[in-house]
């Protein structure tokens, strides 16, 4: 019998009962042997009926030559009898199921447990562990300008891969709908300590939810609290550097973000001439919209925002006051620029980017007596005079929105958030802003166009329409050199079909040790991409398709720059792990 054609009409299970059948004396207390012929080739066959016969793999005979059909499985003489008495096949089955319970197996069973539970990932994975391996020399040798990432250091990843994820928490600590989580609720209380005194922040007044999963989790959380559906939200409008999770639908009307489809969301926008955001406007457009949540915040806004004046517009239009500062959360805690606090009834943010903690989301949230200045045309919680947010925000988390938090992240964010209450990451949070301007100014200086003509924070929008170029093949070929920028929209432009410009980040490669002259050097070298972009296109006929990008990899002038690139990159040392 051809086993490869067997294969499709027999059920094959291989098991490490199978030693059973050799006795205990003979076995002794050898825990490697037993290990070793866990992993074996013993087998258990299970038989399958198939088109009404039933098949019973036993060993091979060599003595017997009955029309039996013999073959071979990982070594073993077989062969498939055909089973005429069903009722003998119970009886094998039964004695066999009766012998793998001997004391034998059970040691057999428990090491190899042992063995399975205890395997590194190289082994327990090669496949994984060897792409694992290539994404780590990709961070290592690549130049990381992405705004909204940045490297973690080796504690926060040595909690992230802890025992912490084993444990299920749902609920709030204190209030968990498993045991077993009297040192979870102690992490979860101590990361939410940590949170309100990484920006000062009175435990009287403000209160903070550490759960969410993402910053877009935590935002649909504050609106699925606060308001029912088809309610109204204001937040800035993509093209001019909001994030879909403000609200976002194209120009035919398809509605795009949750945001959008669950609650009706119009967008401001920034003034085409200057790219700040004109709250004149803004105001205009609230006060015939009365929404119920304005929202300030965006996530390709290079410069400060004007919390007073928001504080203003919500007030004349009844409406709560949000802000996502995703973005510049590390600066606001290192008070390296305006604090939302002040002046917002909500604000949210990623666990990550600027902050450099896991990736995740997290809501702060005002509770106790109102202020006279704020919320005075509110209805939340007016009859009182207390906020109400705290209980609608945390039950919205959960149960209406998530299931039990990531522990493993939770404790990394508290590791975090302890560092940045350090006198060592504000110094690390001024050269981000420093690094930011030598990276504006060494652009403006070679005649580039920058979206404000400059940044008051971590990040710069370049605009590549004056030179020509689409954002998506930019990126591309920033791309094969080692180069990591992420197209973006520009008010003005099509962005919808093909954004004019690349938002460019520092604080990834000021986390690797970058100065203001090495922002420098990578101004140079993403002018030299420009180039050979326009090279490329030039060959190309303006089009880069997906067959193009792979023959580009040994394009001459594509590789000198990686080279160049890489030597770059591994000059500077890498958070969190050993090259």
């Amino acid at each position: 019998m051809d086993f490869r054609h067997a294969q499709s009409d027999l059920s094959l299970r291989f098991s490490s009962h199978a030693t059973s059948s050799i006795s205990r004396s003979s076995i002794g207390d050898n825990s490697s042997y037993l290990c070793s012929t866990a992993s074996n080739s013993s087998y258990l066959l299970e038989l399958r009926e198939q088109k009404d016969e039933k098949f019973n793999f036993v060993k091979g005979d060599p003595d017997d030559h009955s029309d039996d059909e013999q073959f071979s499985l990982l070594g073993q003489p077989l062969r498939v009898k055909r089973q005429r008495d069903s009722q003998s096949f119970l009886n094998q089955d039964s004695a066999k199921r009766l012998a793998i319970m001997d004391e034998s197996s059970l040691e057999v069973r428990r090491a190899s447990v042992r063995a399975w539970g205890n395997q590194s990932l190289r082994i327990a994975d090669p496949e994984i562990h060897d792409i694992m391996a290539k994404e780590k020399q990709r961070q290592y040798r690549g130049i990381e300008l992405v705004a909204s990432e940045n490297f973690v250091c080796r504690a926060v990843m040595e909690a992230l891969g802890s025992h912490l994820t084993n444990k299920y928490s749902e609920g709030m600590p204190g209030a968990r709908y498993y045991t077993g989580n009297q040192h979870i609720d102690e992490i979860e209380l101590l990361c939410c300590e940590r949170a309100l005194a990484a920006f000062d922040l009175d435990p009287e007044k403000w209160g903070v939810n550490v759960q969410p999963y993402s910053c877009t989790s935590a935002n649909f959380a504050v609106y699925t609290g606060l308001l029912l559906p088809k309610d109204r939200i204001m937040g800035l409008d993509s093209a001019s550097g909001g994030h879909l999770s403000h609200g976002y639908y194209t120009p035919g009307g398809k509605k795009i973000s949750a945001a959008s489809i669950f609650f009706q969301s119009l967008p401001y926008k920034v003034n085409p001439l200057t790219g700040y955001v004109d709250y004149d406007k803004l105001e205009e457009k609230a006060l015939d919209y009365r929404p119920k949540i304005v929202i300030c915040g965006g996530s390709s806004y290079p410069r400060e925002w004007d919390y007073g004046r928001c504080r203003q517009i919500a007030d004349k239009c009844g409406a709560i006051l949000m802000s996502d500062m995703s973005h510049i959360s590390g600066l606001v805690a290192a008070k390296e620029c305006v604090s939302p606090f002040q002046y917002c009834d909500i604000v949210t943010s990623t666990t990550h980017k600027s902050l450099r903690g896991p990736r995740g989301g997290i809501i702060f949230f005002r509770r106790g007596l109102k202020s006279r200045k704020q919320g005075v045309l509110l209805n939340h919680g007016e009859e009182t005079g207390t906020y109400d947010f705290e209980d609608r925000i945390n039950f919205s988390v959960f149960p209406s929105l998530q299931g039990g938090p990531h522990n493993n992240h939770i404790a990394a964010l508290a590791i975090a958030l302890k560092q940045v209450t350090s006198l060592e990451y504000r110094v690390y949070i001024r050269q981000v802003k420093k690094n930011a301007q030598a990276l504006a100014s060494a652009l403006l200086r070679r005649k580039c166009r920058l979206v404000t003509d400059g940044t008051d924070n971590h990040l710069v929008l370049w605009d590549l329409i004056p030179l020509g170029l689409t954002a998506k093949n930019y990126e591309k070929i920033c791309e094969l050199c080692h180069i990591t920028v992420n197209k973006c929209a520009i008010y003005g432009d099509n962005g919808a079909i093909s954004p004019g410009g690349v938002r460019i980040g520092t604080p990834a490669m000021t986390t690797r040790g970058c100065l203001e002259a090495d922002f420098e050097t990578i101004a140079e070298i993403l002018l030299k991409a420009v180039q050979i972009t326009k090279m490329v296109l030039h060959r190309e006929h303006g089009k880069l398709h997906k067959d193009m990008m792979k023959n580009l990899q040994n394009n001459k002038d594509i590789m000198e720059l990686r080279n160049r690139v890489e030597a770059f990159a591994a000059s500077f040392a890498m958070p969190g792990f050993d090259i």
